[in-house]
């Protein structure tokens, strides 16, 4: 059960993860270079020769900034992990817990006070590459893409450049409380009579908790066909095609009815995670403050839609090289040294899965029995979904649905009229 698990994972989690993701920072030397072909020495993870040779008085000591985002219930699990990388490399990492990432990013960087690497997920990839914001590393790694899920190979790439390194997945996918739901629905018509039967907004208590934005939702919004955006599609936005459309139109006459009135990221988290919602949608990063709380819950599949598969957008965690890593000095050789370790250290990924729900893209771990079933739940979605395309107008796509979105979940614009007109705004801002 969901509570014996939180136990468990609270009694592993503090002291000891030091010791259980440590291993010798060299231990994961690769004999590829970054195209995975096998041929080859380069550096190990410590900056140092895959032949044995210890050089490290030749390699000298450099200091590498990280920057990262995370929730406080995140954060514990990194700082133990920079302290175990600086215990072990000759090179230091100082990490940095940084808000409003994009706004950080987009302003240190091209002042030249950016960070060697910081994490985000994959979408920023074509954009961030045409600014010149992040480099190609591919001449300089010693890890093979070859060694991950293909979609996360795929996502660190961008007009052949290798931009970054990727470690985890992660999407949407449907969760229930085991006090409130006996079983996870087989239909939707399942679900729907699990929500009904619970549903009584008077008292508090709502059938389904999702925050109604359009990544929440766009496993539903895509589930019968349609597309937010296909760079290689013509046209490339699908707002307003027929299929969308019919899939705003679900989410508006099945699913909305049962939430609760603010459609806003933490009311609706909050919901759930204080037991009063049967069911919620939501990623994997969530799990940790599930865990916190005294909700018992699975995570599941989210049912078939009328015979269509939920299709929500996918995205890849990733270590982004940034422009501070072209100068190839010690600093930037640090920076990447602790970007291989970390993507590829099983023990500090499993850890992740465990203590916070992240699903890894390594290839040895992706699927693999040693994952918690909650993670593997996450996994199937990430199979079932797209992944987020990093065709820079992407960008102005979710810029143009942020308020008819609202509008649809408010009930003062039709999905057909909402979502037309946002199809509109998009295109008009590559005219």
């Amino acid at each position: 059960m969901a509570l014996d698990r939180r136990k468990m994972l609270k009694r592993i989690a503090g002291a000891g993860t030091i010791a259980a993701i440590s291993g010798c920072v060299g231990v994961e030397q690769q004999s590829t270079d970054g195209n995975g072909d096998g041929e080859g020495g380069g550096e190990s993870t410590d900056g140092q020769p895959t032949d044995g040779t210890d050089t490290e008085t030749q390699t000298p000591a450099g200091t590498a900034t990280a920057w990262y985002g995370l929730s406080d219930t995140e954060l514990a699990l990194r700082e133990e992990v920079i302290a175990a990388f600086n215990e072990q490399s000759h090179h230091t990492i100082e990490g940095g817990n940084i808000a409003e990432m994009q706004d950080r990013t987009t302003s240190a960087i091209p002042a030249g006070q950016g960070p060697q690497t910081f994490q985000w997920a994959h979408d920023w990839v074509g954009d961030y590459y045409e600014r010149g914001f992040v480099v190609d590393q591919s001449d300089e790694l010693s890890v093979g893409l070859d060694q991950f899920t293909g979609a996360a190979a795929s996502a660190v790439q961008t007009d052949d450049a290798i931009v970054g390194l990727p470690f985890s997945a992660e999407t949407v996918t449907l969760i229930y409380n085991a006090d409130i739901v006996d079983e996870a629905p087989e239909t939707f018509d399942d679900m729907a009579s699990a929500m009904a039967d619970y549903h009584d907004s008077n008292s508090g208590q709502y059938g389904l908790a999702m925050p109604f934005n359009p990544y929440f939702v766009s496993g539903i919004a895509q589930a019968f066909g349609g597309r937010y955006f296909d760079p290689e599609s013509d046209p490339a936005v699908g707002l307003d095609s027929e299929e969308t459309i019919r899939g705003f139109e679900f989410l508006v006459d099945e699913l909305v009815p049962y939430m609760p009135n603010d459609p806003g990221f933490e009311p609706q988290q909050a919901t759930f995670a204080e037991g009063n919602a049967a069911f919620a949608v939501n990623g994997p990063w969530y799990l940790a403050a599930l865990n916190d709380s005294d909700v018992d819950y699975e995570v599941t599949t989210f049912p078939s839609i009328d015979g269509n598969e939920f299709t929500p957008l996918t995205g890849i965690k990733m270590w982004y090289f940034s422009k501070a890593m072209a100068e190839g000095d010690a600093d930037a050789r640090a920076g990447r040294a602790f970007v291989e370790w970390f993507v590829t250290n099983e023990d500090h990924l499993l850890t992740r899965a465990e203590e916070q729900g992240h699903i890894p893209v390594l290839s040895s771990l992706a699927g693999s029995d040693d994952l918690p079933g909650p993670v593997k739940a996450y996994s199937k979605a990430v199979d079932q979904g797209i992944p987020m395309p990093t065709d820079p107008r992407m960008s102005d796509v979710f810029a143009a649905m942020e308020g008819p979105v609202v509008q649809i979940f408010n009930g003062s614009q039709s999905p057909a009229d909402a979502l037309s007109g946002a199809a509109e705004e998009a295109r008009s801002n590559w005219e």
